[in-house]
C-alpha cells in the first residue's frame, strides 16, 4: 500500500471515529465500533509515518491529500 494513501485513509477514518465515539457515549452505549475505527485509523497513520523514508511533516499533509485525490482521478 502506498504510504500517502495509508496516511490519507487513516486520517479520514480517525476524523469519522471521533463523532462516533461521542455519539455512543452520549447514548449510553459502549463505543466498540468507534474504538475499532480509532485503532484502524491510528494504525494506518502509524504505518504511513514509519514506512515513508524521512516521514511526514505537518506541512506535507495538505499536499498529500491533494496528490491522493488527483491520483484517484
Amino acid at each position: 500500500m502506498n504510504t500517502d494513501l495509508a496516511l490519507v485513509m487513516g486520517l479520514i477514518v480517525l476524523l469519522f471515529s471521533a463523532p462516533a465515539i461521542i455519539s455512543a457515549i452520549s447514548d449510553g452505549r459502549a463505543p466498540r465500533t468507534a474504538m475499532i475505527a480509532l485503532v484502524v485509523g491510528g494504525g494506518l497513520v502509524v504505518f504511513a509515518l514509519t514506512q515513508k523514508p524521512g516521514g511526514y511533516r505537518i506541512e506535507d499533509v495538505p499536499r498529500t491529500f491533494i496528490k491522493v485525490i488527483a491520483d484517484l482521478f
